[in-house]
This record gives C-alpha cells, structure tokens and sequence, in this order.
C-alpha cells in the first residue's frame, strides 16, 4: 500500500534557522521537497567525506576480514586515520618508485654492474666517455675510421656497446646514445629491496587497519548527516521570514502538529494538489515486504498516484520464475543455498525467505512437469515422482504417455492463459480505480478488458490452432476497440462531448495500442520458450556425460554433469531477470498505465548518534 503523504509549509524567523533545522531533523517526519543538490560548504562536506569513503574501500578491498573490529571516535580516530592516510599516500609512492628503479635496472643491467662514478672522475680528469649500443656493421664502421677513438664494451643486450673516448660519435654512424645512470646496478638492487620491504610493512599497516572499518562507517554517516544538513539549509528561502516546503506520510501529521506546537513556528498542511509531485512511501505488509529487495535492485519507484504491485508483483514472479527455471533440481540447489544463508546468518532476512518461496514454487513446478535435472532417468529410477505430474504439462510426455504436441500446446496455452489473467487483471484493477473516482473512461477499460480476452483467444487459434468461435472473437474485438475509441478520453469533470471527439482523435493510436496488446499476450510465450530451451541445455550436458559415467572416465563425466548444469543454472537465472522481470515491469505495468517514475519518500532525519559525530 502506497502510504498517504500531507503536504507541508513551514514558516518561521530567519534568526531561529538552525535550531529550527536541528529540531525538524530530530523530529525525522518531513520529507524536503526540491532539496539544493549542491552548495559550497556541501561540497566542501562532500570532498571531506571522498577522502574517509576512499580508505574505507581501501580496508574493506584488501583489510584483514578475519580480524578484529573497534569503533573509535574523537581525537583517537583522528590519528588512526592520519595514520592510515599517510600509509595509503605512502603505498602509492613506494609502488612509482619500484617501478621507476625497475625501468632504471632494467635499462642498464646489459652493461652489468659499474661505478658511474667512476665515469664522471674521468671525465673530470679531462677524459670523458660517450656510451653507445651499436649494431656489428656500424661497429665495423669505427673501426675503419682511425680517427674514432673508441674501446668495446661487454653488452648482453641486443647488438653491441662501445665507449668513445674525448668526443661523441660523428652523426654519420647510426648508434643509439647511452645515458650514463646517476646509481650502480647493486645500488639500484639495494634500494629496491629497501623499497619493497616497506612497502610490504605498509601493506601489512593498511591490511590490519581493517579493524577500524565501523569507526570509517560511522564517520562516513556522520558526514553525510553534515551534508544533508548543508543542502537543507541551503534550500530554505527568504530572507526575515524562512519558508520550507515538504511532506509527510499522513500517519505522522498528529506527531508533527505537536513537534510544530513545541516549537512555535508557523506552519500550514493540506492534501497535495495536481501539480504536485510527492515522494512515495510503500508500506509493505506480511509477506509482500520480501519483494522490496528486487526493486531497490531493480531502482523502480511506482509514482505516488499509482499502484503498489507488490503482492500481484510477488505471486507472478514466483510463478515466472519457477517457469524460467522450470526444474526440481534446480530447485533443490536454490532450497540448499537459501538454508546455508540462514543458517550462517542466524536469521532469516526478506532475500533469505524471497529465495526460500522461489526455491519452493521450483520444484513444484518442476514435480508437476516431471523435471528433475532435465533426466528422464531420474523419473525411471525413482518411480514415486511421477504421481506428482500433470500429464498436460510434462516435459517427458512418453513417460505418462501423452501425446507430446499436445502436451506443448497445453504448456504455450498455460502461457498465454497467464497473459491474458495477468493483463485481464490489470483493466479489472483500473475498472474499480476508476469507479470510485466517478471517472466514466472505466468504460474504456472495459472495452480493452474484452480485447484482452478476444485477443487471448486468438492467438491460441493462430499458435496452436484450437478451435474458437471466430465470428464471437472478431465481433468482440471490435465492440473492445469501439468502446476504448469512444470513452478512453472521459474523465471527472470532463463533458461528454469534449471527451468523445478527444477519444475520436485518438483513433489511430488505439488501433496500434490494440496490435500492442496481442503481441503483449503473445510475449508470455517466452516463458515456454525459455523453458524449453533450459531443458535442451539440460538434457544436452546429460547426454555428454551418458556414456562416461562409468570406468575411468567418470570424473570427466561427473564434471562435465556438475559444469553444465551450474551454467544452465546461470544462466536461467539471467533469463529470470530478462524475462520474468519484464513481464511485471513492462506488459503487467504497462496495461495499468504505470510509469514507475516515483521517488522514495527520505525524510529529513538524524542518521547518527552523537558519538559517531565525533568522527567528523
């Protein structure tokens, strides 16, 4: 259920704004509409906030998991932090400098190891050298021309080296210059071995600073309290008198009317009109708060003056999802997984429970189509679980002797038959919405209700060719398309006549909407679709490993079992959120006018305690 939100004007003295800010985030009831994104003291907040959340990532990336974990504040943290900061800055450093004596080493180590000292007193003493790497036919060249005062040099690089004495090179002879290094070839060992040895320590000093990762919390949260402080501040106008506008759930408009009376400022509440836009606060209730998870994944709001979908969001998609998945086996593995993870937790949370149900419908579904890691095996071997099939629906049709062509045309009009509920249920939903608003485009509503189910029958006519009364199906479809033609534009306060030549005008529009609506019915295919293609994948592994499950070769066998099913497994569960999610999302949502362009309702509150503060 979407909760029901109050809008709220405050006005107050311009003298009285901090405490009047610090009281309203105490009281965490009001919603602040049109919040400044930005202002120079939150970004200045923001860039003091990147610096903690960067060795945050840091400790959580490479910090000791294992280890102990202490929430310090104060002064105290303060120096682990300076502490920790340095270290990080001091990595970075150490890792440049390693490489940069690397590159070096690895530039000079041809010429082994000498003293460039030595090279720099001699050309003090009057007798420089200039270094070369040549190739053999220029080094020939040198020695054809007595004027080259030059002496070989041991090289164990590409080519060759000499050393000319006095003068460089002439620019005729090709040669590639040598700079002499400022350090020997053992003092860049030395001071590489001095480098990574600290840098080890200091690795070893971020990796045990993972101990402080709640104090990083804390202090992360107390900023972001700083910041949301600054932006509220920063959105109040006026100049004498402050105004700020927001909201707040109905539910808590007593609980600020007292806040408002202790405080003594000014303020008016109403109900949000036309143009308003206000935050959306889902109250999720029993069972239906498992699927809030899927959407924060997903990012979708419903927009206040929708629908909450959430039980019909539920149900379907368990039911999509065992479809996709479509196998007991499968099943059981998410059963397994989904007791590990409450097991290890202690507890089981609204994802823990989501994956119980899912694993739950699997393999009843998959009982019912008489999958059991797409082996037809499994059934022989264990005749016990074929009780549990519909023969209308079986994935292994000779084994309850069925037709298999009829058995698939059953499953695809299962499919289409979820089409037509899901979307038929859409209009009825829209039908009474529209009833107690006196809105009289219900009518329309009911002319696609009828489309919806003229349309279903079609494509089991067109796809599976079963036998349907044409002449009823064109005859309704029309009637359908007449109605939603004639009333999709009436509305409250609305004359009749103005919203039939606006629904008039639309005409084209309805005639394309009205294809849409056949091809959304004709989408639930997809679940078929995708469910047959995941017992191939299945049964093609299965068919691989046949005949090495015995001898020698049955590891070979065994991994190509266990390999083949777990990427099956992947991937149905990628189809899940291609598919099973769609059909909500998209057909479902779409046919109840949803836009999903909401935005969650976060009031205005303290999110820390004043001991985490002090992080700050």
């Amino acid at each position: 259920m979407i909760e029901k939100m109050k809008k709220v004007v405050i006005l107050a003295a311009a003298d009285g704004k901090e405490r009047l800010l610090s009281s309203l985030r105490d009281a965490g009831v009001m919603h602040v509409s049109d919040m400044v994104r930005k202002s120079p003291r939150s970004m200045d907040y923001e860039e003091k906030r990147g610096e903690y959340q960067q060795i945050l990532q840091i400790l959580e990336e490479r910090g000791d998991k294992k280890g102990k974990r202490t929430l310090i504040g104060g002064s105290e943290f303060m120096k682990v932090h300076e502490a920790l900061r340095k270290a990080v800055e001091r990595e970075g450093e150490l890792k440049e400098n390693i490489i940069a004596l690397q590159n070096e080493r690895e530039r000079i180590a041809p010429f082994g190891d000498f003293d460039p000292d030595a090279l720099k007193a001699l050309a003090e003493d009057g007798v420089p050298l200039y270094l070369y790497t040549i190739g053999k036919k220029e080094e020939e060249m040198l020695y054809e021309d007595e004027s080259i005062r030059f002496i070989p040099l041991s090289y164990s690089g590409k080519g060759n080296a000499v050393a000319l004495l006095y003068s460089p090179l002439p620019s005729g002879i090709p040669a590639q210059s040598f700079r002499i290094p400022d350090k020997s070839l053992s003092s860049l060992d030395s001071e590489i071995l001095a480098a990574k040895e600290e840098l080890k320590e200091t690795e070893e000093r971020i990796r045990l600073g993972a101990e402080y990762i709640p104090s990083y919390k804390a202090a992360i949260a107390a900023w972001d309290e700083k910041i949301t402080f600054e932006r509220v501040s920063a959105t109040v106008s006026g100049d004498d008198i402050i105004y700020l506008e927001g909201y707040i759930p109905e539910k808590y408009e007593k609980k600020f009317r007292q806040f408002a009376a202790s405080e003594s400022f000014a303020y008016a509440i109403s109900d949000p009109g036309e143009d308003d836009n206000p935050p959306t606060l889902v109250a999720y209730k029993g069972i239906t708060r498992i699927v809030k998870p899927i959407f924060d994944i997903l990012g979708t709001v419903p927009g206040y003056r929708e629908y909450d979908i959430s039980s019909y969001f539920l149900v379907f998609f368990a039911l999509f999802f065992a479809m996709i998945i479509g196998d007991s086996g499968y099943g059981l593995i998410f059963l397994l997984v989904a007791v590990v993870m409450h097991v290890k937790a202690k507890k089981a949370s609204d994802i823990n429970i989501l994956l119980y149900v899912l694993s739950v419908v699997t393999i009843i579904w998959g009982a019912l189509t008489g999958t059991w890691f797409g082996s037809a095996a499994v059934l022989e071997h264990i005749p016990f679980l074929k009780r549990f099939i519909v023969p209308a629906i079986t994935n292994f049709p000779d084994v309850v002797g069925v037709d298999s062509t009829w058995a698939q045309n059953m499953l695809m009009k299962f499919c289409f038959m979820l089409g037509a509920i899901q979307l038929g249920l859409a209009r009825v939903m829209n039908i009474i919405r529209k009833a107690k608003e006196k809105d009289l485009s219900l009518v329309a509503e009911a002319g696609w209700f009828i489309d919806v189910v003229m349309l279903y029958l079609m494509a089991l006519y067109l796809v599976i060719g079963q036998a349907v009364p044409f002449g009823i199906i064109i005859g309704g479809i029309a009637l359908g398309f007449v109605l939603v033609c004639c009333f999709s534009a009436q509305g409250p306060g609305v004359k009749f006549s103005d919203g039939l030549k606006a629904s008039l005008g639309g005409f084209f529009t309805t005639f394309l909407d009205t294809i849409s609506c056949f091809s959304n019915i004709m989408s639930y295919i997809r679940l078929f679709a995708v469910g047959m293609a995941s017992l191939a994948i299945a049964q093609s592994f299965n068919g691989m490993a046949e005949g090495m499950l015995s001898g020698a070769l049955f590891p070979v066998g065994l991994a190509i079992i266990v390999v083949g099913h777990l990427l099956n497994l992947v991937m149905g569960i990628l189809s899940v959120v291609v598919h099973g999610v769609r059909l909500n999302l998209l057909e479902f949502s779409g046919a109840l006018g949803m836009e999903w362009t909401g935005y969650n309702y976060e009031p205005f509150r303290k999110m820390v305690n004043d001991k985490a503060a002090e992080n700050s």
